[in-house]
């Protein structure tokens, strides 16, 4: 796992103490939307489809701080939209990190190179930089050219500033496993400390709704794509317990409690991919009165029926990982047969 350790630490006290105290549904990171626009427009993203007021909105410092502390998870995911384009960005997340929190602030790096100065390197801040696959790839899925170049010139720039920096990447159907493969081969000659991966979640808003995998077509991509990669040398910043039910090995029902979101509108019921059951005032509230039940595979939920984002089911993954002495022995020595990163050769030529 390439978090730093002294996150890995304070996730796994933070889980065992939820646990000792018989919690039965905790966060673990809270997903925190500060505001909806973004400077792309990309196909599988729903985001910028909303009305243009609510377009606008953006959550303060204080109010992200409080939904930080309201919440309690160790880990923040800060996304949008693009954060970036958030005045108070540097004031956001230099309040969180001062509060104990690892922030992640995902950007699809537009504007990193050129703000790179308002934050500072530090084991609590990752960079997480959107990058769908190599150039071709990733450009055509954010409907734009030269999107690609801009983002490995912002790594290298972050890295070479002394930067945390990982890659999320979201996959689409038609895109090839093995060309998928070379992408992670490049990336570990970019330098980058990590490697995030999901399939993509059909949302209701986004324009693109034939690029979405089935479950079948899920396992299938992902069983070829991932195929030996505790050998390769490749930094998924995922437990392996969750790529293994990428790649259809291991099953999980969803715990969409384990990553909450909060955004402008409030905090979103019941998941970070869809609104249906409106927005809850605080995090209790959310906790409290969503109906759980309804959602989930095993509830049939139409929305839910071929979901298998890290959203909801990399919670499972960590939780199953606790839940006896046998699991956290088999996720102990699964780490221990993951070979190590290889040193950073000569990839994307300047």
């Amino acid at each position: 796992m390439p978090s730093p350790l002294s996150l890995q630490l304070a996730v796994f006290r933070y889980i065992l103490g939820r646990k000792l105290k018989g919690d039965q549904r905790f966060p673990l990171v809270l997903m925190l939307e500060p505001l909806f626009a973004c400077n792309l427009e990309c196909a599988g993203c729903g985001k910028v489809q909303f009305p243009p007021d609510v377009l606008k909105k953006r959550l303060s410092p204080e109010a992200c701080w409080e939904a930080a502390e309201e919440c309690g998870a160790p880990v923040v995911s800060v996304a949008g939209g693009e954060p970036l384009i958030h005045p108070d960005i540097d004031r956001i997340v230099d309040g969180l990190t001062r509060r104990g929190k690892f922030v992640f602030l995902c950007t699809n790096a537009l504007l990193l190179e050129k703000n790179l100065h308002r934050f500072k390197p530090s084991a609590r801040l990752i960079l997480s930089v959107h990058l769908d696959g190599r150039e071709p790839v990733h450009d055509r899925i954010v409907c734009r050219q030269g999107v690609h170049k801009t983002a490995v010139s912002a790594i290298r720039a972050a890295k070479a500033a002394g930067f945390r920096v990982m890659t999320n990447s979201t996959i689409f159907q038609g895109q090839d496993p093995a060309e998928f493969r070379r992408f992670c081969e490049e990336l570990a000659g970019l330098g980058t400390d990590g490697i995030m991966i999901a399939p993509g979640f059909a949302y209701e808003k986004a324009k693109g709704q034939e690029m979405f995998l089935k479950t079948d077509q899920t396992k299938a991509w992902f069983r070829e794509a991932l195929k030996d990669w505790r050998r390769m040398g490749w930094d998924f910043n995922h437990s392996p317990f969750y790529l293994d039910f990428l790649e259809g090995k291991r099953d999980y029902d969803c715990t969409p409690w384990g990553l909450p979101l909060r955004n402008v509108l409030g905090w979103q019921r019941p998941c970070y991919l869809f609104e249906e059951g409106g927005y809850a005032r605080t995090y209790r509230e959310l906790l409290a009165t969503t109906r759980w039940d309804q959602y989930g595979r095993a509830s049939g939920h139409p929305a839910c029926a071929h979901c298998m984002s890290h959203v909801g089911f990399e919670p499972s993954s960590v939780v199953d990982a606790f839940s006896s002495p046998k699991r956290f022995l088999e996720l102990v020595w699964d780490y221990a047969t993951i070979r190590g990163p290889r040193k950073a050769q000569a990839a994307y030529p300047r």
